[in-house]
């Protein structure tokens, strides 16, 4: 599935990816028990942020990357009834794996 939002400047696009619902020991976790997502999927990477010489800063994560992300970070929109987070790069706090 392509998604068609190119976040601008050092902005990321993420897909949240979520827990499952089984724990260990069988126990279903209901929706409304459920934490945010800490982990996401890089989708769309940004333009990059600029230098003071004009020099554009290469990312340090690129696409497809598991990220951790803060649990109440970035900005929540929806595209296609998917759920996604658009958030600076500094904002992320690393990489998975």
């Amino acid at each position: 599935m392509a998604v068609n939002v190119k976040p601008l400047g050092d902005r990321v696009l993420v897909k949240p990816i979520e827990a499952s619902e089984v724990k260990k020991g069988g126990i279903i976790i209901p929706d409304t028990a459920k934490e945010k997502p800490q982990e996401g999927e890089v989708v769309a990477l940004g333009t990059g942020k600029r230098d003071e010489d004009g020099k554009v800063i290469p990312f340090t994560v690129k696409k497809g990357d598991t990220v951790l992300i803060p649990k109440y970070g970035g900005t929540e929109i929806k595209i296609d009834d998917h759920a996604y987070l658009i958030m600076r790069e500094e904002d992320i706090l690393g990489i998975v794996g």
